[in-house]
């Protein structure tokens, strides 16, 4: 409810119609069976629109959900690796990284530890080199070689690079990340302004 006075009124051709009481940009929008949608609020005085306020509505519904759709969901692809992995493991774990990547998703490569193996982690981090090398043409290291606990990881991010089946792709900005378990993060929803109704001159 508008309960100002006056309202800087825009008609449904996009024309400013000036500053006018409240009550006569309502008759005016009724009488062209529409409404009178309040779109600056804080302005003063308030902007309000002479549009059809259902139409507004589906219509910003729609881009909303457009948007939700057409956004690219980034996962975050775990791989394993030992720090003593033989070529043929290594190679193995590798193919794995590189179809993530050319996906669109990250790779989080992993190397775990166990036992006293934890003391050489230069063999650990020669493993993240090598991924980080035969990957280079596709990715970039997001985040370099770090320890957490027994384990070194290192996550890549895709490059804009073309897939296998010759399509460009790309990963939009904004993005939403998460990990294979997350749920999918929501898009706020578009404001879609106030239907006027007649001033309170209590």
């Amino acid at each position: 409810m508008i309960r100002v006075k006056e309202v800087s009124v825009i008609g449904d051709d996009g024309e400013s119609l000036g500053t006018i009481p409240t009550e006569e940009a309502i008759s005016m929008a009724e009488d062209r069976s529409l409404d009178l949608v309040e779109v600056a609020p804080n302005a003063n005085p308030p902007v309000c629109r002479i549009m059809d306020y259902g139409k507004h509505k589906y219509k910003a519904s729609k881009k909303a959900h457009e948007a939700k759709k057409n956004q690219k969901i980034i996962h975050v692809k775990e791989v394993k690796f030992r720090p003593n992995t033989d070529q043929h493991d290594f190679d193995f774990k590798l193919k794995h990284v590189q179809r993530f990547l050319e996906n669109g998703d990250k790779a989080k490569v992993v190397i775990f530890f166990k036992g006293r193996e934890i003391i050489h982690r230069e063999f650990g981090q020669r493993v993240l080199e090598r991924v980080a090398e035969k990957t280079e043409d596709i990715a970039i290291i997001e985040q370099s070689a770090k320890q957490e606990g027994r384990t070194l990881v290192m996550i890549l991010a895709p490059k804009n690079v073309k897939t296998k089946k010759g399509t460009q792709l790309k990963v939009p900005k904004p993005a939403v990340t998460k990990n294979t378990d997350a749920n999918e993060e929501k898009l706020p929803s578009e404001e879609l302004g106030t239907k006027a109704a007649a001033p309170n001159n209590e």
